[in-house]
């Protein structure tokens, strides 16, 4: 008889977004005319800059001619490509990290999962709740114990640095969902805990282009000693809009536990590699214009953030993020069920949102924002939630 994994057995039948989706889809069906305003999945909805789709045009031609089609390329990423983040995110920080300590992938999620197949199911993995769904069900597919690092007000969001050792900890700063930052001083405490206790840390920066706090850090390599102790996942989806192009990378120390050479190993057995057209239109990143073009683009989103908290403000709800971040965490008006509360906000004012405990059990009575959307919409989706609200 072919068994089945039994961690499948222990996930929620739908994954988060999937259970919104399927929610949407079934009031349209119920009200067909309603005019929707999705504030909840964080989709970028701006186009592509130039400098990115002259790469990738420019890309898309040299595989028309056969002196200069690519088929497949190396696992690890274009060497070219590697150095330019070398040059252009870590070199400008003073971050000692060399080409081939970055492996390009098809996205941050892919490989926040994906490394857990370096690892061991007896490992024990601490997670920040609310957290982001991927990091819990790629472990309770595994069966991994884990530990759950409640996150509040209290403590920024961060979480309080755990009694016990662990293995494996997630961190994900600025922070999906509350769109916290994590300071200087806290970040060095969780690398020193992790040299204490010999954990590794798995720390997902993808949103490190919104951070505007020059006090905060972009990278948990400005931290002495995180190369000892720290993976980093980065991603180019909502820094330059490649969440349907897909391409990331993984930055893992050649000296840290033998994990660089595992990682090329799996690579080699299990990936082809991102796609040379995506890679090209990366590279676009890294030139001036292409910099300066994702800056107004990131800036924009931020607008929205604002936009987003003064209308929460002015809906007398309690909110925190999207100053660092293009996510704003909120609190659901008089304790309200955040799921109740997600369903009132569909149905009587066609917005959106993502309950918050859909992100773990710290979450509920809290719902997430993006800031992704078009401005008109933006705007007019908290004059939708002033009025619910004053009603």
């Amino acid at each position: 008889m072919v068994e089945i994994k039994e961690g499948f057995s222990k996930l929620e039948h739908r994954y988060l977004f999937q259970e919104i989706a399927r929610k949407v889809a079934d009031f349209q069906k119920e009200s067909p005319g309603t005019d929707i305003i999705r504030m909840g999945i964080g989709d970028v909805t701006l186009p592509l800059v130039p400098a990115v789709i002259r790469a990738m045009h420019a890309a898309v031609e040299d595989m028309a001619s056969k002196e200069s089609f690519h088929g497949y390329g190396p696992e690890q990423g274009y060497d070219w490509l590697r150095e330019a983040i070398v040059r252009g995110d870590y070199a400008p920080r003073g971050i000692d990290v060399s080409a081939d300590e970055i492996f390009i992938s098809d996205g941050a999620k892919s490989d926040l999962g994906n490394i857990l197949d370096l690892f061991s199911r007896n490992n024990s993995v601490g997670i920040t709740n609310p957290v982001y769904p991927v990091y819990v069900d790629t472990n309770v597919i595994d069966g991994r114990e884990i530990h759950f690092i409640d996150c509040s007000a209290a403590n920024g969001f961060t979480g309080d640095i755990p009694s016990r050792p662990l293995d494996l900890v997630y961190l994900c700063y600025p922070n999906n969902p509350t769109g916290a930052v994590i300071t200087r001083e806290k970040l060095e405490k969780w690398v020193a805990y992790a040299r204490d206790c010999g954990a590794l840390i798995l720390y997902d920066s993808a949103y490190e282009a919104y951070i505007r706090d020059p006090e905060i850090p972009h990278s948990i390599y400005e931290i002495p000693g995180a190369k000892d102790c720290a993976l980093e996942f980065r991603s180019f989806s909502k820094t330059a809009g490649f969440t349907g192009i897909r391409c990331g990378y993984t930055v893992i120390p050649g000296g840290l536990m033998g994990l660089n050479a595992l990682w090329n190993r799996r690579q080699g057995c299990k990936f082809n590699g991102a796609s040379y057209i995506s890679q090209r239109g990366a590279l676009a990143v890294y030139t001036p214009e292409g910099r300066a073009q994702i800056q107004e683009n990131i800036d924009y989103y931020l607008g929205n953030a604002a936009i987003l908290r003064e209308g929460l403000e002015r809906a007398g709800l309690e909110a925190s993020g999207g100053e660092n971040a293009p996510y704003v965490w909120a609190r659901t008006p008089e304790g309200a069920d955040d799921w109740a509360f997600f369903d009132l906000l569909l149905r009587k004012a066609g917005i959106v949102v993502t309950p918050g405990s859909g992100f773990g059990t710290a979450g509920r009575g809290f719902f997430r924002l993006t800031a992704f959307a078009d401005r008109a919409r933006t705007k007019e989706a908290m004059e939708r939630l002033v009025a619910l609200c004053a009603g």
